[in-house]
């Protein structure tokens, strides 16, 4: 199966350099369909770019505290510079709270492949 997501030029660039290998994600509707092997078109918001990325793992959590214990942060898109900043509340800026508690949260491990 196929998906589409957009992102914002900065992930975009950390995915298609293969420093960001995990893109953190709320578990909706949408995301509940993803499964291995499922192929992700990345559109990047500002330019269009695109890239295709191959599901290779899924890591479901109640919420991105679990989340962000569990999983290597550096490969969710934190930098050497700024993982001493890094926290579950940065990701309210695209999820609410209340969103995150209903829906729980996802982690989708990624590999380039176009």
């Amino acid at each position: 199966m196929n998906h589409k997501m957009n992102l914002f030029p900065e992930p975009f660039e950390m995915i298609s350099s293969g420093q960001k290998t995990i893109e953190l994600r709320l578990n909706d509707e949408k995301r509940q369909k993803i499964q291995i092997g499922d192929i992700i078109e990345f559109s990047q918001k500002e330019t269009k770019e695109r890239l295709t990325a191959k599901v290779v793992g899924l890591h479901r959590y109640n919420s991105f505290s679990e989340l962000y214990n569990e999983l290597p942060l550096l490969s969710c898109g934190y930098t050497e510079a700024d993982i001493s900043e890094a926290k579950p509340e940065d990701m309210d800026l695209y999820y609410t709270p209340e969103q995150q508690s209903k829906y729980g949260v996802l982690g989708i491990e990624i590999k380039v492949v176009g």
